[in-house]
């Protein structure tokens, strides 16, 4: 028989004790869809670089809508609902998104990681019209690495306040207020949360004023968006290798109707698939993959975002966008999904 070398033999070793086993799909039942478009990819290739999207919904021409994502190697991408390429801004390196109509302005924010010690927000004005985005500046965020971000709103007797919540690698979560009223925008940490590990997708339910935040190898929970709110987080599900197999990553809400009503969904990236919750009790809703048919499927699935509403005859009920982590032979890219037809697959509807 051939005999190896004692050096390739420690080698074999070593590399076989340094991989991990993938981990085991969910045996829960999982719903496929497929996806109705995607968008042309990101123009890092070979490397984990797509990451997040936001959706901006045209209330005048829904079909006119446009998609915000994330190189985060690079910057940001405006995509029209067909995929195409509206505008790139090479902001750096910007990791999560999230956006919000805010004095009759569209503001995009996005975690700014170019300083890995010091989280920062990088605020842009969206040009709809145009589709281009205007940087407005950067605010400080607090100490370490930015990772996730999303915003809320608050209403309050003199007017409207913009909050902007920050997920830290370390799981340290800052709500920053932002002020937009001078020509550089400027920002104030006003509270702070902690979940024990790596933390990354979040997403505010502004009807509800609750925050959800996705802690990778642990799960889901809740907490209050209001900046008076109590910081305790409140679990609603564990990576269980059933509903959620970790990583725990990207999260959206599907709302429908003007109260609790609707769903959360979030990126189940160890198995491929994402998970379902219902708003109004937590409670375990279903989960679904996106497969493989006229456009490939989404694999290891970071951001994701939903956005309800009539977006045009392929999105009648909504539009989901997910982050596609294996596109071969071409770089990362985001699928888009009908809302309606993820509905039908766990017999939502």
């Amino acid at each position: 028989m051939t005999r190896l070398p004692l050096l390739a033999l420690l080698l074999l070793t070593a590399c076989a004790a340094s991989e991990e086993p993938a981990p085991a799909p969910s045996t829960l039942a999982t719903a496929t869809v497929t996806a109705s478009a995607e968008t042309i990819a990101v123009a890092t290739k070979n490397a984990d670089a797509a990451d997040d999207p936001a959706i901006w919904r045209n209330p005048a021409d829904p079909a006119a809508s446009l998609i915000i994502g994330t190189d985060k190697k690079a910057g940001l991408y405006v995509y029209g609902l067909d995929g195409k390429i509206r505008d790139f801004n090479n902001a750096g390196r910007v990791n999560n998104v999230d956006l919000a109509t805010y004095n009759g302005r569209v503001i995009v924010a996005a975690s700014d990681r170019a300083d890995n010690a010091n989280a920062h927000i990088a605020l842009f004005s969206l040009d709809t019209a145009t589709a281009k985005l205007t940087p407005l500046g950067r605010v400080p965020a607090g100490a370490g690495e930015a990772y996730g971000i999303c915003l809320y709103q608050q209403v309050t007797p003199t007017g409207t306040d913009l909050y902007a919540f920050v997920v830290l690698k370390d799981g340290t979560i800052n709500q920053v207020a932002l002020d937009l009223s001078a020509a550089a925008p400027t920002g104030k940490i006003v509270r702070t949360m902690k979940l024990p590990s790596q933390s990354e997708g979040c997403v505010v339910d502004a009807r509800t004023s609750r925050l959800y935040v996705a802690e990778e190898d642990a799960g889901l929970w809740r907490f209050e968006a209001r900046p008076d709110g109590i910081t305790a987080p409140i679990r609603i599900a564990a990576a269980d290798g059933k509903q959620i197999v970790a990583d725990a990553e990207g999260l959206a809400i599907a709302a429908e109707g003007p109260n609790n009503d609707g769903y959360l969904v979030v990126s189940s990236q160890g198995d491929n698939a994402y998970a379902v919750y219902k708003l109004s009790d937590d409670s375990y809703a279903g989960r679904f993959r996106i497969a493989a048919g006229t456009f490939g499927a989404t694999e290891e699935t970071d951001g994701i975002e939903i956005a309800t509403g009539d977006f045009g005859a392929k999105y009648p009920a909504g539009i989901m966008v997910a982050q596609d982590g294996q596109n071969a032979p071409n770089a990362q890219n985001f699928k888009l999904a009908s809302w309606a037809d993820i509905k039908k697959a766990l017999n939502l509807l």
